[in-house]
């Protein structure tokens, strides 16, 4: 395949030509989801692991700057460390060429900025069910020294299961390298910036709560709490004016969420509380003491209907420059203007620790009931003459209306009335499951299956899936998690090797390693016995290792000496192949005899085994050196040096020798013993 990468320029539109190209010889294009001013977000498929991921793909822009690219990796490799459950997770970053790229997490869903256009304000249970795990995600990275800089709706998803994550942790902070040549630039969208990021570029935890604190706002009153024409107006409103309550938006707003937005936003960075584990307590607390009337008040700019509004909402602004940046602002001169766009769409992941409070990965449904049948008549009645000549026309009139209204009901209920969502029950118990289901007024099926990360008894999925459409008298097909798939190992003792191996993988396990061992009651090559033994229960895919018989073991005979021939058949007799080594050597047995064997005697072999045997050229003779008149020492160092061992015998008290045996000149194998007298 072509593996050449074009450009993922920002202004492509249809036919982008990344799509179908792979990245880094591992990651497939399949689709463009997102274009940002940072990057193009690509739902892709890792061909190493099989498995849908969003990859990210730098503008080549950006890529060309050592700096950025070096502080991208490096804040890369934090966000990946960032393991929460509320947090998109990081599996990959590197670089092809020109091209520097993240694979993150992958999952159907949508944006909180979707969530705002579909329904406008939220009840204030609703806004909180989604502050509340975007301040637990933040915690998690303020407790480990992340700060994310640019927290907004288009950063905040929510997952077909009601799941909500941030994105586009770690990014944000590599950026502002590129952003000028200056040391003091800054990067965010212009409606979340804290004061202090626009003045001097200072990012720390309550410049992220600062942010959060807007997103509430815009939450519970459906607008954002400062608009202007220009980038500079809206920053010169944050420099200068107090946030408003959402209260003036919304009359009757508790006055705990107008305090709640105030503490957050507050201008001064230290009277907002320390970092996001603390606005959390905050928001708990402040749930904690709000009735459920208060909670589920809906505020005027809702759109209970979940329709999209006529406008749209512009794209977000990002606000990118040096200090000098608030001074513009205040002076009313156009700012740089760029899009912001760059969420991702993530999947779920495992949970795992919220700091200081429980785990936060749910979100509550937004509730979208179908719209209202069309009315008018009330009016219709109410504008009509009432003079006596025109009654049959205002009856004609009052009756037409009154059809109108059957037939758009009757249209509203073939097309959405007689329909509902499926709830987002996954990960529930079965019980609370089928429950929830059941007040809906569904049906229940219940199908079971295994898996790795579902607890036993908890729902894996749904059909349909959570959120899609479902008739109000169908049914939903539940699908319960048995656990992991547990298998038993078999029983293979007297089963050939190969045999064995094919049965484990049958069973979904895989061989281990293999150790032999002799065993009198096993045939060679057969398997003795295993670890984990047969009956243990074991993972799909654990190793077991094997122990296989050597046989019954063959003591290994003496055949030193003996004729080649008969050491030979009395081998092989035993079950022992023979291998006779090309060297011969000289030894004290007779020429053509074995000389040496290997194993020695007594070693114990598995029939089958070799045998190698050295054959002897006979003994090396060596011609006995003259010793006698000499000293004992001289004779020993002479007889020695000629290879022959030397034994003494004294008659007289002296030191000289007077005879030898054998004689000088005759002939004595090398290593023989060579006697002498002394007298």
């Amino acid at each position: 395949m072509d593996t050449t990468l074009k450009d993922p320029s920002p202004a492509s539109g249809r036919g982008d030509p990344m799509v179908g190209q792979v990245l880094d010889g591992r990651y497939r294009i399949d689709a463009r989801v997102a274009i940002g001013g940072m990057a193009t977000v690509y739902r892709a498929m890792d061909t190493r692991l099989d498995r849908v991921l969003a990859l990210k793909v730098m503008h080549t822009s950006l890529s060309a700057d050592d700096t950025f690219v070096t502080r991208f990796i490096r804040e890369a490799k934090s966000a990946a460390r960032l393991a929460h459950p509320n947090v998109v997770g990081v599996f990959d970053q590197g670089t092809d060429g020109t091209y520097v790229y993240l694979a993150m997490e992958y999952v159907e869903g949508c944006t909180l900025r979707d969530i705002l256009r579909d329904n406008g304000a939220l009840r204030p249970r609703a806004a909180l069910d989604v502050l509340e795990p975007v301040l637990a995600a933040l915690g998690a990275a303020h407790r480990a020294g992340l700060v994310h800089r640019d927290v907004k709706p288009e950063n905040v998803l929510i997952g077909d299961d009601g799941r909500v994550k941030v994105a586009d942790f770690g990014l944000v902070r590599a950026v502002d390298s590129q952003t000028s040549a200056t040391t003091d630039s800054i990067l965010g969208t212009v409606s979340y910036l804290a004061p202090e990021q626009i003045e001097d570029g200072a990012a720390t935890p309550r410049t992220d709560l600062y942010a959060c604190g807007v997103m509430l706002y815009e939450m519970l009153t459906g607008s954002k709490p400062h608009s202007g024409a220009t980038p500079a107006q809206v920053l010169y409103q944050h420099l200068h004016k107090d946030m408003p309550a959402p209260s003036a938006a919304v009359p009757g707003m508790a006055a705990a969420l107008d305090a709640l937005v105030a503490r957050a936003t507050a201008r001064s960075p230290e009277e907002r509380p320390a970092d996001a584990v603390a606005l959390l307590a905050e928001a708990r607390a402040a749930r904690a003491g709000l009735r459920d009337e208060e909670l589920d008040a809906v505020p005027p700019r809702a759109r209970e209907d979940g329709e999209r509004p006529v406008e749209v909402a512009p794209a977000e602004e990002t606000a990118e420059g040096s200090g000098s940046l608030a001074r513009a602002a205040a002076e009313g001169a156009p700012a740089s203007r760029t899009e912001a766009d760059t969420s991702v769409i993530p999947r779920p992941v495992a949970a795992g620790p919220v700091p200081d409070a429980e785990p936060l990965d749910r979100t509550a449904v937004i509730p979208a009931p179908p719209g209202a049948p069309p009315g008018g008549g009330e009016g219709t009645v109410g504008d009509a003459p009432r003079r006596r000549g025109l009654q049959p026309r205002w009856v004609l009139v009052t009756l037409g209306v009154l059809l109108a209204a059957l037939v758009g009901t009757g249209i509203w209920y073939i097309n959405s009335g007689q329909f509902t969502r499926t709830p987002a029950v996954l990960d529930r118990t079965q019980a609370s499951a089928t429950k929830e289901l059941a007040d809906a007024g569904l049906d229940v099926k219940v199908e079971r299956d295994y898996s790795e990360r579902v607890e036993r008894g908890h729902v894996i999925s749904t059909d349909p899936e959570p959120g899609d459409r479902v008739r109000k008298t169908g049914s939903v097909t539940l699908t319960v998690s048995r656990g992991p798939h547990i298998v038993k190992v078999p029983d293979l003792a007297g089963t050939p090797l190969s045999d064995a191996r094919r049965k484990l993988k049958d069973a979904g396990l895989e061989p281990g390693t293999v150790k032999h061992r002799f065993d009198e009651e096993t045939a060679r090559g057969s398997v003795v016995s295993t670890d984990p033994g047969p009956g243990d229960r074991r993972r799909p895919g654990a190793a077991v290792a094997l122990t296989v018989s050597k046989g019954a073991p063959v003591e290994m005979p003496d055949v030193v000496g003996d004729d080649q021939g008969d050491a030979v058949a009395q081998l092989k007799d035993e079950g022992l192949k023979v291998r006779i080594a090309r060297e011969r050597v000289h030894s004290e047995e007779e020429k053509g005899t074995v000389a040496r064997q290997s194993p020695t005697d007594g070693s114990q072999l598995a029939r089958g085994d070799t045998v190698t045997l050295t054959l002897s050229k006979g003994p090396d003779m060596v011609e006995v050196p003259d010793v006698e008149g000499g000293s004992e020492d001289e004779a020993r160092a002479k007889l020695e040096q000629a290879g022959f061992e030397v034994t003494v015998r004294r008659v007289f008290f002296g030191d000289t020798v007077f005879n030898q045996s054998p004689d000088a000149g005759e002939k004595a194998p090398r290593g023989s013993e060579i006697t002498i007298w002394l007298r």
